[in-house]
């Protein structure tokens, strides 16, 4: 048969080949996705993520996170997030490539690579790397399959169910979902940051230094500024990453760009370029202030620039800043938040003062509403891109919580299959259940038995 035959319209003028047939495609692979994607498979559908990079594992690999929190209640040791997300620290810890606890996992990006493409072959997944995704193929109101463009050229994926793991809601955007982008009123979004792993590491001396001062070192910063050795980018350090497997190497979350829209190309280049000044500008100012870092080198920035905010979809429930810090339970429970209110400066240096740090043992459900979109059906968004408002953002963002989205939306998709249904009709107590067979955590008496195995073992 020719290839003319296997061509069909997709938007506008514009054509491409149809290259597969999949029950439930991801589009994006990192922990949305592959949370996504795994659950969707172990359920015997056939799934297929699209990646535009050459890994698994998005803002923690390809973008350099090494470091993934908070499993647990706010500064609490008990564990409210399990599934797929909580079965990864686990994994990447056995296979020699990091350490977990019950609230979080330090780990070598590397390894995490290797884990997430061991597990996704183990449960059948197929990748596709080096794909960008370009439309979205609707038909009356329901999503039908995505364009991606690659070396191949542009092709068609018809798909039964999608879910939308970009962060950006790139494919909710493009099949004509509403949404909303930043900070209510303005439309600035948080800041972005290109991470970077320096070695040369002395970690002891490292933490003899920090014993005793601010968590974020902000002294050292204003010094450092005051005496002419740093531009004023920043003044809190956001994040430093350390694992025992690589005990002379620190993972770095530090440069700071505002102003940027992480939905265009030329915002995306010019942060990066940004950032990069940024990071090697930081290491001279860790080789003279900071005991421990005096031999400290750069040994690698990432493929991508770290992002915290872009599109928001308007779904079936809009998650509030008011629901999460009043630890609102939903019906439709798919799994806990628990992290503080995080925003970083959208307009200036520093954390927001939106910033709120909850009481310990802070925790909040997350309702299944908020991965549909209210026009179109056949697709789900999870991650950062699902239905909430910019300060409630703040909490939702990190990757535990964008797993736990994710194997939901995975669940939900396979379970509207089998019933017949479009998602946003999918029975809840069925989507528990699935969700409990998988070890997540969705209410009370997941978190009392999940903790009293863990005193067990």
């Amino acid at each position: 048969m020719s290839k003319q035959a296997f061509k069909e319209s997709v938007s506008g003028n514009s054509e491409a080949a149809v290259s597969k047939n999949v029950d439930v495609l991801v589009v994006g692979g990192g922990p949305a996705g592959v949370s996504a994607a795994f659950a969707s498979a172990r359920m015997g559908a056939k799934t297929m993520i699209v990646e535009q990079f050459n890994c698994l594992g998005g803002v923690a690999t390809a973008g350099g996170h090494g470091h993934i929190c908070l499993y647990s209640a706010w500064s609490s040791p008990e564990r409210v997030v399990g599934g797929v997300t909580f079965e990864i620290a686990k994994r990447v810890t056995k296979a020699g490539f990091g350490i977990h606890t019950n609230s979080s996992v330090d780990f070598e990006v590397e390894g995490m690579k290797l884990v997430l493409e061991q597990m996704a072959e183990e449960d059948g997944v197929d990748l596709l790397y080096h794909s960008f995704f370009s439309d979205a193929l609707v038909e009356d109101g329901e999503i039908k399959g995505a364009i991606v463009q690659n070396k191949n050229g542009r092709q068609l994926i018809r798909a039964k169910r999608i879910i939308d793991c970009t962060g950006d809601g790139d494919v909710a955007a493009r099949a004509g979902c509403d949404f909303e982008q930043g900070e209510e009123g303005t439309g600035a979004c948080q800041p972005v940051t290109l991470m970077f792993t320096i070695g040369g590491v002395d970690i002891k001396k490292v933490n003899e230094f920090r014993a005793g001062k601010p968590w974020n070192l902000s002294e050292v910063w204003a010094e450092a500024q005051k005496n002419g050795d740093m531009r004023p980018f920043q003044s809190v350090v956001m994040g430093w990453w350390w694992t025992p497997t690589r005990p002379d190497q620190l993972g770095i979350n530090f440069t700071h760009v505002t102003g940027i829209d992480a939905t265009k190309a030329e915002d995306l280049t010019r942060a990066t370029i940004e950032a990069r000044k940024q990071a090697y500008e930081t290491i001279e100012v860790y080789r003279k202030y900071i005991p421990g870092l005096e031999n400290c080198f750069m040994l690698s920035t990432p493929n991508t620039i770290g992002l915290r905010e872009s599109r928001r979809i308007v779904g079936e429930y809009l998650l509030t800043k008011e629901d999460v810090l009043g630890m609102k339970n939903f019906d439709d429970s798919i799994g806990y938040g628990s992290f503080f209110i995080d925003i970083h400066n959208c307009s200036g240096i520093g954390m927001d003062k939106k910033t709120v740090r909850p009481d310990p043992g802070f925790k909040y459900q997350i309702p299944y509403r908020i991965l549909v979109p209210k026009k179109i059906d056949n697709l789900l968004v999870a991650g950062r891109c699902a239905s909430c408002t910019h300060e409630a953002l703040g909490s939702l963002r990190v990757m535990p919580q964008c797993g736990v989205m994710g194997q939901a939306a995975g669940v939900a998709s396979v379970l509207s299959l089998r019933e017949g249904l479009v998602p946003r009709q999918v029975s809840i107590m069925e989507l528990q259940k699935e969700l409990k067979r998988q070890e997540c955590i969705v209410d009370e008496g997941d978190i009392q038995s999940a903790n009293a195995a863990n005193m067990k073992q």
